[in-house]
């Protein structure tokens, strides 16, 4: 990123269409660094799909957008190619999952410490960052597989491993899906305390009130447009 370049989330006009249903009417967003935003809209997928999850598609470059933009950490992520694409989310995004996706047969330290280790990072420095983070989420030490950890601990495993490499942006999907009150309010604490403490753009999708509260902004998506939830209807 160079001088006067925006950093964080900038998507503009961004259009999306499967088949006749209008998943993306032109929707713009904007999340600054240190900034969370929620995004929320009515429950369930939908035939094809859901529009929020088209969203992150798009943003990810998961998926070509029939129109608009993308922007991360300064990237100009539209119109790039496939392997360009994998490198800015490599470089510029972190993203947990609904559901966290972890390699069930390593360790949680193995398992955060992969994206450095892919990236061409040096071993003991990933383990040490990796360690050093799950600590701070409170994530037991022991050589557990993660596929035997808490449903709690396996979500802040997986955003550990979303902020390793300090992305500009992080994108939540659903992050508390499954969890009880308890574990979804922890989990929760810890994925907006990121914006805050690590200066990062949140994005956030959710369908849980509780969960989107904690964003700076919410916003609701219906038919493709997304509007300030000031009125409080996704609740």
């Amino acid at each position: 990123m160079t001088a006067g370049e925006p950093a964080g989330l900038q998507v503009a006009g961004l259009r999306q269409r499967l088949g006749a249903r209008v998943l993306l009417d032109g929707v713009d967003v904007r999340v600054g660094p240190g900034e969370s935003v929620a995004v929320t809209g009515r429950g369930g997928s939908g035939p094809g799909g859901s529009a929020t999850s088209a969203l992150l598609h798009c943003i990810l470059g998961l998926v070509t957008p029939d129109a608009g933009s993308v922007r991360a950490g300064g990237r100009e992520l539209t119109g790039l190619t496939a392997q360009q694409r994998a490198e800015a989310r490599r470089r510029h995004m972190g993203t947990v999952f609904a559901y966290d996706e972890l390699l069930p047969d390593l360790t949680p330290v193995e398992n955060v410490a992969l994206p450095v280790l892919l990236d061409g990072g040096e071993h003991r420095d990933a383990y040490r960052r990796a360690a050093a983070l799950l600590s701070e989420l409170g994530v037991p030490q022991e050589e557990t597989p993660a596929g035997l950890l808490s449903g709690a601990d396996r979500r802040r495993t997986a955003l550990a491993r979303a902020l390793i490499t300090g992305p500009a942006v992080l994108l939540a999907d659903e992050p508390t899906a499954g969890l009880d009150p308890p574990d979804s309010e922890a989990v929760a604490e810890a994925l907006f305390a990121a914006p805050r403490e690590r200066g990062c753009a949140l994005l956030v999708v959710t369908h849980d009130p509780s969960v989107a509260a904690r964003a700076g902004r919410t916003l609701w998506l219906e038919a493709g447009v997304l509007t300030d939830d000031v009125a409080g209807v996704g609740a």
